[in-house]
């Protein structure tokens, strides 16, 4: 069976996901040996196994924190739902470009049985920040899954999960009502909680499997300093809104400042 890594890249005003997709590629390689497709409406360099143009006729805007700087950019997020019929691989694990690859844990996506992968919890690198917003897609709601990283296998129970997540994309206002989301914006990580939700016949269930390890990240209002091979340093905001450094060896990070990663490649 064929086994790759999947990623969307979408540039917009400010920000290069195209220039992040290739660091994560040159990552993927050293550190999991696995071809990396691109799904895109960029021209890319030649370092991917498979180019997959399409274009993008439908975006919102959000806005994108570069630590305590905040703007209202153009996010084009919604091609993530076609991910199933666009992958060329028998086994797909689809990663978001700001997912800074310095382990090998991911490999163990490819030594299980379970059909779909995605993991619920995180753990934020401050450990001082209370993220309820991580734990249910709403106070009132189910709960959050994380769409930044997904594993995947071609079979017929995926295939019903991806059109429902193209159908809950499609209808987004309907089920942003039906889920009490206060936020317009369509996020990937709702409509795939919503989907599990369904598919688990609107309740918890186990339906989904566990991605490996632990998915740490920083946010947005964090600054990734510098990246030393597998040692990433950034400057953490605590709860009191100051700023403290801290350093990770050999850990997978999803860093969601854009900007400082960028800044970096």
């Amino acid at each position: 069976m064929s086994k790759g890594i999947l990623v969307h890249a979408f540039n917009n005003e400010q920000i290069d996901y195209v220039k992040q997709a290739v660091s994560l590629a040159k990552r993927a390689q050293t550190h999991l040996n696995l071809p990396v497709s691109i799904i895109t409406d960029c021209d890319v360099p030649d370092i991917f196994d498979n180019v997959i143009k399409i274009s993008k006729d439908r975006y919102t805007q959000k806005i994108y924190n570069n630590g305590s700087h905040a703007q209202r950019l153009t996010f084009k997020n919604n091609s993530r739902v076609l991910s199933y019929e666009l992958t060329p691989y028998d086994q797909t694990l689809m990663l978001d470009t700001d997912v800074i690859i310095c382990d090998n844990t991911f490999k163990q996506c490819f030594a299980q049985q379970k059909d779909l992968l995605l993991y619920k919890d995180a753990y934020d690198l401050a450990q001082t920040r209370n993220y309820n917003e991580f734990d249910k897609i709403s106070e009132t709601s189910v709960d959050f899954y994380w769409a930044t990283c997904v594993y995947f296998t071609k079979s017929k129970t995926n295939e019903i999960f991806f059109n429902l997540l193209k159908h809950i994309e499609e209808n987004w206002q309907h089920y942003r009502m039906a889920y009490q989301i206060l936020n317009q914006t369509y996020r990937n990580d709702f409509a795939f909680s919503i989907a599990i939700h369904i598919m688990n016949g609107h309740s918890k269930g186990d339906f989904v499997g566990h991605m490996p390890g632990k998915l740490f990240y920083t946010t947005d209002r964090d600054i990734l300093v510098d990246i030393n091979e597998n040692q990433l340093t950034f400057l953490l905001e605590d709860s009191n809104n100051k700023y403290f450094p801290m350093k990770t060896n050999d850990i997978t990070v999803h860093a969601m400042n854009k900007f400082s990663l960028e800044e970096l490649l």
